[in-house]
């Protein structure tokens, strides 16, 4: 209990940390290092609850870390088999880019490269993400996966640059572009590689929870469409109009702009600290639905990596004893881990119904 955020207000600070094991299964059985009882509802131990209540200690959730890591697991597959793929996409792009000459193909190469270039930011923040939680980074590692969609940003406007460049350079100096065939095989396959790499990433960004996998996703799919652009440049090259191909690779360029506002927007929101208002709606709701909590107060939640993070201030009954506030300030902490997937660890304050006019007013 923290008696120090105002007088007269009682508070219950609970968290899931890494020190104890805690289940949340379907009876919300409890198993941790000290003595705790057969579960928190115990009337006849007061002694032995106020004991649990006043000793410093953090809950466990066993699903919970296990998911995370899963989670991690899961998305580090998902980049290394990103990486084959378009890779391996990318080096045939390149020796064909080599033999024809297209700069449109060129981009679309660049391109190509650098989305399978941003599988290593991502793999190292995954890797990171896994780090437990210590004194100086007091919330983890997490943050790791957002610095990494700081860096797939950059990349992704370093090879807009450079198309950008390319595309002008052969404008003013036009030069004849050879082996079509090969140049539209290159650009069928850039689009299938690409294509099944965003649905890989997009399925699991948005599984795990990882704002950054997601946009590396969309920018891989906007890779596939700008692939078949090429296609454009080909048949204009084909047709004797030698400024097809550059005019392609400056519609390529506008592509990976567009992408580029997208991927920005939605790293930084998650910077920002932004959650969709929708997951704050289902937080409030599983909050006013957990029997003795008359109303909720201020209600924070946060993204660190791809896990979520909340703190809560709840209403109650005046008449409680500290052990019955905190007892309900676990209630109310296990309904937000229920109600929203990705939630990793909740913060309950409670207030008695006094207080909590006074800081309403």
């Amino acid at each position: 209990m923290d008696g120090n955020r105002s007088s007269g207000r009682s508070t219950s600070a609970h968290r899931h940390g890494h020190d104890h094991h805690h289940e949340h299964g379907r009876g919300h059985g409890h198993e941790h290092g000290h003595e705790h009882g057969r579960g928190h509802g115990h009337p006849h131990g007061r002694r032995r609850g106020l004991r649990h209540l006043l000793t410093p200690h953090r809950h466990d959730s066993g699903d919970k870390v296990d998911a995370a890591m899963e989670a991690s697991r899961e998305g580090m597959r998902t980049l290394w088999t990103s990486l084959a793929v378009l890779g391996a996409t990318a080096a045939a792009q390149a020796v064909i880019t080599a033999l024809s000459g297209s700069v449109a193909l060129l981009g679309d190469t660049v391109h190509n490269t650098a989305d399978a270039l941003t599988a290593v930011p991502l793999g190292i923040a995954f890797v990171l993400g896994r780090r437990a939680a210590n004194r100086r980074y007091t919330y983890g590692y997490g943050r790791a996966e957002d610095l990494a969609g700081v860096l797939i940003v950059l990349a992704v406007a370093a090879s807009a640059a450079l198309a950008a460049w390319t595309a002008v350079d052969r404008l003013l100096h036009p030069r004849e572009v050879t082996h079509l065939w090969a140049v539209c095989a290159a650009a069928l396959s850039g689009f299938a590689g690409n294509e099944w790499v965003a649905r890989l990433r997009i399925r699991t960004g948005r599984r795990i929870g990882s704002a950054a996998l997601v946009a590396d996703g969309l920018h891989a799919r906007t890779d596939g469409f700008t692939s078949l652009a090429v296609l454009l440049g080909a048949a204009g090259s084909a047709a004797g109009l030698p400024a097809a191909d550059p005019v392609v690779g400056l519609l390529i360029t506008l592509a990976i702009l567009l992408v580029l506002k997208d991927a920005a927007r939605e790293v930084g929101r998650r910077l920002m600290d932004c959650v969709d208002p929708a997951l704050v709606d289902t937080a409030e709701h599983a909050l006013r639905h957990v029997p003795g909590v008359l109303g909720v107060g201020q209600l924070r939640m946060r993204w660190i990596g791809h896990s979520l993070r909340a703190e809560a201030d709840i209403v109650v009954g005046g008449h409680l004893t500290v052990v019955q506030a905190h007892e309900l300030a676990l209630a109310a902490e296990h309904a937000l881990i229920r109600a929203i997937p990705r939630m990793a660890a909740a913060t309950v304050h409670t207030d008695h119904p006094a207080a909590a006019a006074h800081l309403a007013a």
